[in-house]
């Protein structure tokens, strides 16, 4: 304690002697007006009189969402709107697919280990009500090979096959779509660039004269609304290079765990009983 509050007192010595040594050099800068410094009264009456010239003011830059709304503006809007709702309904699709796979997404080892313990023992059943409380894909598909356990190993196979297909086919649900808005938002851009190209050489036409004036506006839209397309397409790319990866990876667990069910159906010799 006292060693604190020596510490803060030592603190506040050297805070009080810098303020006094920093007021002392203010003063020491302050130098007395001299003969030179002083003005006639006629001279400062000429410069309050002379025009002032206002400068201009700076030019603030934008950026961020400002100059994404700022572009979005300069683009044609109806071909930007279009590019837009294709971003919006992809998002859209790719968003429910990531939460659904990550949902269908299950621990095939402790699900596994759970269906070998009631094997061990006989009780299909239990093996069976594990797998109907356990999510995803492919505790469905174990369910279906243990319900036709009693019909032996071919039936068992068939019928995870069976199933196993249709899960697919929930799996890639809206992969078409998110497909078609990556190949619709830069066709929309393209048509985009072809019409504003046409309206500058409408404008050229009309003037009969190539100055960039004239054409810039067009080809501004032109460039523009390609830009946007080219955006929209890649970011619904990656988002559906990474949910097909996903469906991938769980169509594998899927077949290693159905492999693993059967072996070890047979190593209990559930098909004999």
């Amino acid at each position: 304690m006292r060693k604190l509050l020596t510490f803060l007192l030592v603190l506040c010595l050297g805070l009080f002697a810098s303020n006094a040594m920093y007021a002392q050099d203010g003063n020491t800068d302050q130098q007395p007006a001299t003969e030179e410094t002083a003005q006639p009264a006629a001279e400062e009456a000429e410069e309050e009189a002379a025009p002032t010239v206002e400068e201009p003011a700076p030019i603030q830059e934008v950026k961020g969402f400002q100059l994404l709304k700022k572009y979005f503006i300069d683009g044609d809007p109806g071909f930007m709107s279009l590019v837009l709702i294709a971003l919006i309904l992809g998002l859209a699709f790719c968003i429910e697919r990531i939460i659904t796979l990550n949902i269908a997404t299950t621990n095939t080892d402790k699900l596994l280990a759970r269906i070998d313990e009631n094997l061990k023992s006989g009780n299909v059943d239990g093996a069976m009500e594990v797998c109907k409380s356990t999510q995803g894909p492919t505790a469905s598909i174990l369910y279906e090979g243990l319900k036709n356990a009693k019909n032996g190993p071919e039936a068992v196979e068939k019928a995870i096959v069976s199933y196993g297909s249709v899960q697919m086919g929930l799996l890639e649900k809206g992969l078409v779509w998110i497909s078609l808005f990556i190949a619709l938002a830069p066709m929309l851009g393209f048509m985009g660039t072809v019409i504003g190209m046409i309206g500058a050489f409408d404008k050229i036409e009309a003037v009969g004269d190539i100055s960039p004036t004239v054409v810039a506006g067009g080809i501004k839209v032109a460039l523009l609304t390609t830009v946007f397309g080219l955006v929209v397409a890649i970011i619904l790319q990656l988002f559906y290079n990474y949910i097909v990866s996903k469906i991938d990876g769980i169509v594998n667990k899927m077949e290693d765990a159905s492999i693993a069910v059967v072996d070890i159906m047979a190593a209990n010799n559930i098909f004999k009983k």
